[in-house]
């Protein structure tokens, strides 16, 4: 008999209380004065939910369907930021193939992506260009490829004294757009790190150093965040567990899976994702 997954469920609702008090303290509410409006923060917090928990699911169904035990997902609640630190679940048995290897590895920023996409599309539809006084502080995100396409087809061009003021909705979708880059940097046992060694095998020890290395150097130019980031994966290790058969080869619907993910990284990475103006 299976136990209760308490703790699970204990992280799930703790990390949706703290994405909702997140999305209303975007909202400009002050919850120590009004804590009754926390659930005008639902728009972003359930939005940032369903993709982390579509991402981690498909991670979840991938690895059952190839016979790897894996435990429920892991939501981490923050009290500061988005409310979250994002999810992960954890492998309790080997990748047997190459093949699971892909789909396990895949799945989740696939699918996370698709949702990430339509979140997107959606809260560009609600949003609105307001113009740009300079006399207030206000956090300025970064376009990605995607999303800057999406803007323009949706919103249009936006004049040099004005921005796009995000529906919570469409700040959730760039959340999940930028979870999805991070996952499929191709380092480590991050998801793109999977794909990467089901190409790569031993190789991909090179490109992980590689890339945190570039990323160090990012950090200097772009983004200070990204030191953290590659400082974090130092942590985690660079170095990929082997597969059990590496002998059976990849086929031709892995291999355009593999790409897809790799098109998908480009066209979502933000190499200055965040940025504060006084």
């Amino acid at each position: 008999m299976k136990k209760f997954p308490f703790l699970h469920l204990s992280l799930f609702i703790a990390t949706s209380i703290s994405t909702l008090a997140a999305g209303a303290s975007w909202a400009g509410i002050d919850l120590l004065k009004e804590p009754q409006r926390i659930f005008e923060g639902f728009p972003f917090a359930g939005t940032l939910m369903i993709i982390l928990l579509v991402h981690e699911l498909s991670h979840y169904i991938a690895s059952n369907r190839h016979g790897t035990k894996a435990t429920l997902p892991y939501f981490i609640p923050a009290p500061v930021g988005f409310g979250t630190l994002g999810a992960f679940i954890k492998m309790k048995s080997p990748i047997i193939t190459r093949k699971a290897l892909i789909d396990i590895g895949a799945s989740g920023p696939i699918s996370g992506f698709v949702v990430s996409v339509i979140a997107c599309a959606a809260g560009l539809y609600l949003s609105k260009v307001i113009p740009i006084t300079g006399a207030e502080s206000m956090l300025t995100l970064g376009d990605s490829i995607l999303f800057k396409l999406l803007s323009g087809i949706i919103i249009g061009i936006t004049p040099d004294n004005a921005d796009i003021l995000l529906h919570p909705i469409a700040f959730a979708g760039w959340i999940g757009l930028f979870i999805t880059s991070l996952n499929l940097i191709p380092v480590g046992q991050l998801d793109g790190g999977h794909i990467a060694y089901a190409f790569l095998g031993d190789r991909h020890k090179k490109l992980s150093i590689f890339l945190i290395v570039t990323l160090g150097v990012m950090a200097i130019f772009f983004w200070p965040g990204w030191a953290i980031w590659a400082g974090l994966m130092l942590i985690l290790g660079i170095k990929h567990p082997p597969v059990l058969y590496w002998e059976e080869p990849l086929d031709g619907r892995r291999r355009i899976t593999g790409i897809i993910s790799l098109v998908i990284f480009f066209i979502t990475f933000v190499p200055a994702p965040f940025n504060v103006t006084f």
